[in-house]
């Protein structure tokens, strides 16, 4: 596999959570396995396979196939039964998060805020989430309530630029799965993939602009009110 070093200089940019922050793996393993003892149809490897950056309501509305809940009321308690479920089995912070977030704290007070994190997770998942990596909640996040439609859709990356005031072409979007690259890549911004989830192979065919293999392979510094980005890459 090669390697080469890359650098972009951007406005500001958009993190996705789970698995790129925060590895919940084992927590979400743990979850679907206590929902398949009450949902016996559920085909646990293929959910695995293909859920990963889409909405737990998406998914559950989908997997869980319930009946007689027009107004949805038994899926949401569902989503956050499983959210505590994932909470409970735990979660670690990824390598190379806190020296990268550290560096973008040190900008020109003129700068403002550059950064936010733009996640598929609930409101009440999200802030206990990163409260157990000791991520503080960054100003204008965007969470899953807060679009109608989720990542594959740009929506939600659109809404963080918004949320930011800066224009996604200039930004930067920090993602570890397929849909949420697509996301990226659909709402105009570079992309960067973190292969915490999924292989680069596996990343390569949404294709993102850069590949990495964690965020300790990504260094930011200030110049001016821009960010450059110094990278290591993977080449597919």
């Amino acid at each position: 596999m090669a390697f080469e070093t890359a650098k972009v200089i951007v406005d500001g940019l958009l993190f996705d959570m789970d698995g790129t922050l925060v590895d919940s793996t084992p927590g979400v393993l743990g979850a679907w396995d206590t929902f398949k003892k009450d949902y016996p149809h559920l085909e646990l490897e293929r959910i695995l396979r293909t859920s990963h950056g889409v909405r737990s309501i998406d998914t559950l509305r989908k997997e869980l196939q319930l009946q007689d809940d027009p107004d949805e009321c038994k899926l949401r308690a569902e989503v956050t039964r499983f959210e505590v479920e994932v909470i409970a089995k735990g979660l670690v912070l990824l390598p190379g998060v806190m020296p990268l977030l550290e560096q973008l704290s040190t900008g020109p007070e003129s700068a403002g805020t550059r950064w936010t994190i733009v996640t598929s997770a609930t409101r009440f998942y999200t802030p206990q989430a990163l409260k157990s990596v000791q991520i503080e909640m960054p100003e204008h996040i965007v969470m899953a309530e807060d679009v109608t439609r989720g990542k594959p859709h740009p929506d939600p990356y659109l809404k963080g630029a918004e949320n930011l005031g800066l224009d996604p072409a200039k930004l930067v979007v920090i993602e570890d799965a397929p849909s949420g690259v697509r996301a990226g890549k659909a709402a105009g911004s570079k992309v960067i993939g973190v292969c915490t989830s999924h292989t680069a192979k596996e990343l390569a065919s949404a294709q993102p602009d850069f590949i990495v293999k964690d965020l300790t392979k990504v260094a930011a510094a200030w110049v001016g009110d821009k960010i450059e980005l110094s990278l290591e890459t993977i080449q597919v």
